[in-house]
């Protein structure tokens, strides 16, 4: 079923036709050459409003979009007269509570979070995310050096790693360091950057050998960043999957480490799973995978909704920001037409077992990127993933970029990633047949380049 586009016109309306000439007078509009039909759209489909053409989305709106566009429960008339009355009016959820509120914590606990957290915080963007995951940690270390006998303020490092991406805001760019020019000339925070001592696939003898050699010097140098700035690194903070860093995947052990060090000196653990989170790894959070649960845990993208889930450590600190009001806030407390939207979303993720088709769907991608790295082997190499969240690396950046934009015309939206990766980022309902369609342009579209 899809949507019927709506006969209400805004006085100002703008047909498809010129949407981007309309935008390019006060924006810059450089993204993609598709005017986007919300009402035709379908699933993993996207429709283009000016021409008509359809394209199989492997991007997501940047892995945000869950279960594609306009699922069949979503435009249930019932649910589309709910969430259209629901956005006539924007509370304020951090002090002015509704039912619609309620009802989407509640779900999101049911189904959602993991039991290891006890606090949860939300607001508008995934850097925003982030950066009140930082203020809890900066907080909760200050404040425990003070009972320590310190006097002034200190605990205000954050320590990150290489080809790490956690936003454009504020203290994210002290810590964002994928592409220089997101964020050159904005005043930064000298805080420590260690190696990010990623695996490269497969993980045989050779590699796992090198993988370890680096995590050595990673944790020397975590180590080694503690001792050099006593009490002042209030958390370790990582993407348990870095995305826009190239998909660099870490072992385990690495992760479980970060938290002993982390906990050895009195910080604390955040993981950024604004992009690995809900489904997409194959579990609802990628850190379910790798046996380590970290104090704090940053999420948007797919769950509408962005903000932080926090566990019980923070509670060794009793002032902590879960208790002193107003320590983090903001006036909208996240958006609650998002927070109902995600609401029927995770319903629909629970009743159709999406978790469980993004493992058993992911592993048949992964099957078919090794099979096009073994056809592609001089220009293809380092297919990895978990779940629906994969890549692969090109030998050749520039052949690498000319086939982004020929998927693109073969009607595939598909992304970099990285220096030389392209990422895989489809709905987490996607089936067999769209990933072997999605194979078929991308060998197409490769030949057409090589």
């Amino acid at each position: 079923m899809l949507v019927e586009s709506l006969s209400y016109k805004s006085k100002y309306h703008v047909e498809a036709i010129d949407v981007k000439k309309e935008l390019k007078k006060h924006m810059l509009a450089d993204g993609f050459d598709f005017v986007l039909d919300l009402y035709s759209s379908q699933g993993s489909q996207l429709r283009e409003s000016v021409h008509g053409k359809s394209y199989l989305d492997m991007f997501t709106c940047y892995a945000s979009m869950p279960i594609g566009m306009n699922h069949p429960k979503m435009v249930d008339p019932k649910f589309v007269e709910y969430i259209g009355k629901v956005a006539l009016n924007k509370p304020a959820n951090s002090d002015i509570y509704t039912s619609e509120l309620a009802t989407f914590v509640k779900t999101f606990f049911e189904i959602a979070v993991p039991k290891h957290f006890k606090y949860c915080f939300f607001i508008e963007g995934g850097a925003l995310a982030v950066e009140n995951a930082l203020k809890a940690a900066f907080d909760y270390k200050i404040r425990r050096n003070f009972r320590k006998g310190y006097t002034t303020e200190r605990g205000t490092q954050i320590l990150h790693f290489n080809e790490a991406f956690h936003g454009r805001t504020g203290y994210t760019m002290s810590l964002t360091n994928t592409d220089p020019k997101k964020v050159k000339l904005f005043p930064k925070f000298n805080w420590s950057r260690v190696l990010n001592p990623k695996i490269t696939f497969p993980l045989n003898d050779e590699n796992l050998e090198k993988v370890i050699a680096a995590e050595k010097i990673a944790i020397e140098a975590i180590k080694n960043a503690y001792k050099d700035n006593p009490d002042d690194i209030a958390g370790i903070l990582i993407e348990p999957i870095q995305g826009e860093g190239g998909d660099n995947h870490f072992r385990n052990e690495f992760l479980q480490q970060l938290k002993e060090i982390a906990h050895e000196n009195d910080s604390l653990l955040i993981f950024d799973e604004v992009q690995t989170g809900v489904g997409l790894t194959g579990t609802m959070w990628a850190h379910e995978q790798m046996g380590v649960e970290p104090d704090i845990l940053a999420f948007g993208k797919k769950m509408q909704v962005c903000g932080i889930l926090v566990g019980d450590k923070i509670d060794q600190e009793p002032e902590n920001v879960f208790k002193v009001s107003s320590r983090i806030n903001s006036t909208w407390g996240g958006n609650l037409v998002d927070m109902v939207r995600v609401t029927k979303y995770l319903e629909i993720i629970e009743e159709e077992k999406l978790v469980e088709n993004a493992k058993i769907v992911g592993s048949y991608l992964g099957e078919r990127l090794h099979e096009l790295q073994s056809e592609f082997n001089e220009l293809l190499y380092n297919a990895r993933g978990r779940g629906l969240f994969r890549a692969i690396d090109f030998t050749d950046v520039a052949k690498r970029d000319a086939f982004v934009k020929s998927a693109f015309k073969n009607n595939l939206i598909i992304l970099p990633s990285g220096a030389n990766a392209i990422r895989f980022r489809p709905a987490l309902n996607i089936s067999r047949a769209e990933i072997d369609k999605g194979i078929e342009i991308i060998t197409k579209s490769i030949k057409e380049v090589i």
